[in-house]
């Protein structure tokens, strides 16, 4: 009983948009509880399903492994598995069935079990690991290994009962030490398949790191299944020990800091920048972050001398009666503020925007619009309001959702509720305010081509004359929105 496969379940081709994109980061959460499990004394390997074409592919690796659990640990860093898509929770499911088929004891852990435990219990999961699961992993194996049947004293647990019942222990509270976790198992994964695809899409090659668990900020949309509203931090020192391994190990790029909010404790981006200086690790980065936190420009200068190249900001609106309904915290003002701040120190701000949350009108969206061409982020991410359990949002919308409660994939964009709009309209406006964003950046770079002929690039002049495409694009789909409008 000492042999651990462990898998996850997002699969890049079950993806089309992220396929298309090629942009894949190896699952983080997973190689944290292997390393965990290793250090323990378990024997761990890992099938990744990332560029695995069906879940079927896995029967061959149980055969030869013969593992005594079969464990899928989702990466709870990455956005992708905390929206619950039902491609992924399908294959999880074939996954589960030909893991227990082999008799292998089946453990999950992830976003959607967490949510939907009781369905994983019945598709062939043995138990599911509620929250943050690296700790009771190890209690529950360790459990079993010894040959203690008895699990409902294991917190942060979902099993059925020997009455054939679903049982839910009590929770377990989340890890404050992270320092104590040993670094990710990043020799489990090959990570060639990741290199080659960022190289042909991207043009470089970026690794994800995270520095930071949790959220404490209550946007009422926004699900926490595995880490909660608490926020626990890495120290800056043992974040450095783990660049300078994977500098050491392989040609990286670039670096995704996963965390929700990076850098919010007091002092923390401070002291890592100094790190990085004296370590002379300095490293191409980006991050997620808020536009409240990074109006001090002795902050957003640190990022920038770290390396931090690219900030993600929920911004989501531009209308501060939508901010306020979400209960962001934020200010249209602080959007402003921050992303000039970001501009002026040679961070490029990128803006994740929200249409379609309960109340939105078209004032609200053209405030959205207006805010975006005026303050010409670096790159958009847009979505429409997706509700997921355990939020406040889903429980306003919950009595509309009927059968359809989570997309397909991440590009599905449809509209699960009644609002003021049809889904057909967001799907639209989704392509309107892309193209208009596009024509707006090839104006402003028609602008400066016109100041300073002679300071333009190759890239500058191409969007530049970019404009004369995005202008009557731009008017062709500003005319089919309206219809729908209208309809």
């Amino acid at each position: 009983m000492n042999n651990i496969l462990f898998s996850h379940s997002y699969f890049l081709r079950f993806d089309p948009k992220q396929w298309s994109i090629g942009q894949p980061y190896a699952p983080l959460g997973t190689l944290y509880a292997a390393s965990l499990m290793r250090e323990n004394g378990y024997n761990v390997s890992l099938f990744d399903t990332m560029f695995v074409a069906d879940p079927a592919e896995v029967e061959s690796v149980l055969k030869e492994l013969a593992p005594d659990f079969f464990v899928i640990y989702d990466d709870g860093f990455n956005y992708l598995t905390k929206m619950c898509l039902t491609n992924m929770r399908e294959a999880a499911f074939d996954m589960c069935k030909m893991a227990k088929a082999r008799g292998c004891t089946v453990i999950v852990s992830s976003s959607d079990s967490t949510d939907r435990y009781e369905e994983y219990l019945r598709e062939g999961a043995d138990f599911v690991l509620i929250g943050e699961a690296e700790q009771t992993l190890l209690e529950l194996v360790n459990h079993i290994k010894a040959g203690d049947k008895d699990t409902e004293f294991i917190p942060g647990l979902a099993f059925i009962n020997k009455a054939s019942k679903v049982q839910k222990t009590l929770a377990r509270p989340v890890l404050k030490d992270l320092d104590s976790l040993p670094l990710p198992a990043w020799d489990l994964v090959n990570l060639e398949p990741y290199r080659d695809s960022w190289l042909k899409n991207a043009g470089y090659f970026s690794i994800n790191m995270g520095t930071t668990r949790g959220c404490p900020f209550k946007c009422n949309w926004c699900a926490k299944p595995i880490y909660g509203n608490r926020y626990n931090s890495r120290s800056p020192q043992n974040v450095i020990k783990e660049l300078k391994m994977l500098k050491e190990r392989y040609p990286i790029d670039h670096i995704w800091f996963c965390d929700d909010i990076f850098g919010l404790k007091p002092g923390w981006v401070l002291e890592f920048a100094q790190l990085i200086q004296q370590e002379n690790l300095r490293t191409r980065f980006k991050i997620q972050s808020r536009a409240d936190l990074l109006i001090e420009e002795e902050l957003v200068n640190a990022l920038a001398a770290a390396g931090c190249e690219n900030v993600w900001i929920g911004a989501e609106s531009g209308s501060q009666k939508i901010l306020d309904a979400m209960d962001k915290g934020t200010t249209i003002e602080q959007i402003h503020i921050a992303t000039k701040a970001m501009k002026k120190a040679g961070i490029k701000p990128s803006f994740f925007i929200q249409f379609g949350y309960p109340g939105e009108e078209k004032a609200d969206i053209a405030k959205t619009i207006k805010m975006i061409n005026e303050l010409l982020p670096f790159e958009i991410g847009i979505s429409v309001s997706y509700p997921l359990p355990g939020t406040v949002f889903y429980d306003r919308v919950k009595a509309d959702l009927k059968k359809k409660t989570n997309w397909t994939d991440s590009d599905e964009m449809a509209l699960m509720f009644t609002n003021t709009f049809a889904p057909t309209y967001y799907k639209q406006l989704h392509k309107y305010v892309h193209k208009n964003y596009h024509m707006h950046l090839a104006k402003n770079s028609l602008i400066k081509l016109i100041k300073n002929p002679l300071d333009i690039s190759i890239v500058g002049l191409k969007k530049a004359l970019s404009v004369f495409y995005y202008t009557p694009a731009t008017f062709i789909e500003w005319l089919k929105l309206n219809q729908l409008e209208k309809a």
